[in-house]
């Protein structure tokens, strides 16, 4: 008979998933020899070698940060010279895997939008295997459901080019022209120099993009006399700048302040702010090469894709204005019966 508890019941702690390891975590020979230093330094350059844009980088250190301060019951919450000043070895056994940080902080993430959670599980992810640990098993991605690239309809696109060729900044139909004429991303556009620029072949060259990829991208006639009408303004704000696109001040362009043009563009336009941004104006450029009969592997190679399967989806929004045409036709032909 086993006999009656007499003191208070003491829960026995075991690990949720068996350690690969027997005496704790290690570090991989890759990293032993800097064991010592600053982990985020070290972890940058990993990021630099692998190619990472400057925005995957900003959002991997927005999650793994977040990560990092997360404390354990009882524990303090790091300040940021504690958190960055963190050595290689002492991260490690900060973010061991099986001592529950990291489930706490996938909890605090889990009423973000499914995406935002799979992007900062990524980042950590990637943080984790570079420490030389395996991701446990029971935290994964959530199923979020397909999202179709956000176009903009044809009476908006109307609306927005009017509103751009009579705005008073005179980057504004350039900028406009540019998004829907290249495919280019809003990253590319602010990095874009003189010298890539050869309106004589109607192209430009995007020297490390996404993936630090280079490619080549066309313009149509009007880029070309966009372009050659800002060259003169371009001049008179500094003409030392080796970018195409510079401010009034004479700096370079940030994705913010296009982001910020493209609001301005959006109310003169009568269209809410959140219906116009670059990468909109980029899902439109695809979309229309697909609806002018552009084959998949032609708009891969302008939009700089890696993988086919990410312009793919194109497919599926020329599918919805199929069907948007096709209804059109029936209301148009029931219209026509009625008169008769």
């Amino acid at each position: 008979m086993t006999p009656m508890r007499t003191g208070p019941y003491v829960a026995k702690h075991q690990a949720v998933q068996q350690r690969l390891y027997s005496d704790g975590p290690e570090l991989p020979p890759r990293l032993v020899h800097r064991s010592h230093l600053p982990w985020l330094g070290c972890y940058q350059t990993q990021l630099n070698s692998e190619g990472k844009s400057v925005n995957t980088q900003k959002a991997y250190m927005l999650a793994i940060r977040h990560l990092i301060e997360t404390p354990l019951p009882g524990g303090n919450i790091l300040s940021i010279d504690e958190r960055d000043g963190m050595t290689v070895e002492e991260l490690l056994h900060h973010l061991e895997p099986f001592n529950g940080r990291l489930d706490l902080w996938v909890q605090s993430i889990s009423d973000k939008a499914a995406s935002t959670v799979k992007a900062r599980l990524a980042a950590a992810n990637h943080l984790i295997n570079w420490l030389g640990q395996k991701w446990p098993e029971h935290i994964v991605r959530p199923r979020g459901g397909k999202r179709l690239p956000r176009t903009l309809t044809r009476r908006e696109l109307s609306l927005v080019k009017e509103a751009a060729r009579w705005s008073e900044d005179p980057l504004a139909h350039l900028i406009v022209t540019i998004l829907l004429e290249t495919g280019l991303r809003v990253s590319e556009l602010c990095d874009l120099k003189l010298e890539d620029v050869d309106l004589s072949d109607r192209s430009a060259r995007v020297v490390a993009g996404k993936g630090d990829k280079d490619r080549l991208v066309l313009f149509t006639e009007e880029t070309v006399g966009r372009i050659t009408a800002w060259f003169p303004i371009r001049e008179s704000r500094n003409p030392n700048c080796d970018q195409l696109l510079i401010t009034l001040s004479g700096g370079k362009f940030q994705a913010r302040t296009i982001q910020r043009q493209m609001d301005r563009i959006a109310d003169q336009a009568g269209i809410p702010r959140g219906r116009l941004t670059p990468h909109v104006l980029r899902h439109n450029f695809a979309t229309g090469l697909l609806e002018r009969g552009a084959d998949l592997v032609s708009i891969q190679r302008l939009l700089g894709h890696a993988s086919i399967a990410t312009t793919r989806v194109y497919l599926e929004i020329s599918d919805q204005t199929l069907r948007e045409v096709y209804r059109r036709a029936q209301a148009h032909s029931t219209i026509q019966e009625d008169d008769s």
